[in-house]
């Protein structure tokens, strides 16, 4: 929807950032799924989206990857061969080609050194706050591969708003209250037409007053 006398440049960015309301769902789900520790099920999700997401992110999948040997990890010793073998076969080969990779495998492994793992000197490999990690970095992807902007909705919204006040007061030479500063988000009700019959008045009360005291 456009508003009359905008001009039909001034809401391509708007259109653009929009966020679709099954995005929003497919992201709470595949979050979801990080925190309950269902990797598997978030690749498949990720790949339903968009296939290029992973394809295109070797570091998010090795990422994706790693987290699925911390959940298996977290289960106990009883899953150590499981664990080993995974490593083997979808750690192993990414890392030996790239040292981060080598490098972050490394203190994934070193969890199954310790009875107990979340006690240990990596023990935050276990934290919600790496899942939190995890999360973050699969929203920055799903969000750049949609063409969508990273700020909260809220924050978008303000913006729009801000924008659409400026294309009516500047194009439609409307005056109505208005929000110009974002941090506070406060409503100024003062208007142009008020402020300069605002300084017009004061200015003859000022040249009234001069006159006086010149008598």
């Amino acid at each position: 929807v456009r508003i009359k006398g905008l001009s039909a440049d001034s809401d391509v960015g708007l259109i653009a950032a929009s966020v679709p309301l099954e995005s929003v769902q497919d992201r709470m789900d595949i979050r979801k799924a990080v925190f309950e520790g269902n990797i598997l099920k978030v690749i498949e999700k990720v790949n339903d989206l968009n296939p290029e997401i992973l394809d295109s992110r070797p570091q998010l999948y090795f990422m994706l990857q790693q987290q699925r040997l911390i959940e298996l990890i977290r289960q106990g010793p009883d899953k150590l061969a499981e664990c080993l073998g995974f490593a083997r076969r979808e750690l192993a080969p990414r890392a030996a080609t790239n040292e981060k990779f080598l490098e972050e495998m490394e203190k994934v492994m070193a969890l199954l050194a310790f009875p107990e793992p979340a006690k240990s000197a990596v023990g935050y490999l276990l934290s919600f706050e790496q899942r939190q990690k995890v999360v973050d970095a699969l929203n920055t992807a799903i969000l750049t591969s949609q063409c969508q902007s990273k700020d909260p909705r809220l924050l978008f919204l303000l913006k729009k708003m801000v924008f659409l006040q400026g294309q009516l007061k500047d194009q439609m030479k409307v005056d109505f209250p208005s929000i110009s500063d974002l941090k506070s988000a406060k409503l100024d009700f003062s208007s142009p037409a008020e402020d300069k019959k605002s300084g017009r008045s004061s200015s003859s009360s000022e040249s009234r007053d001069e006159k006086v005291a010149s008598s």
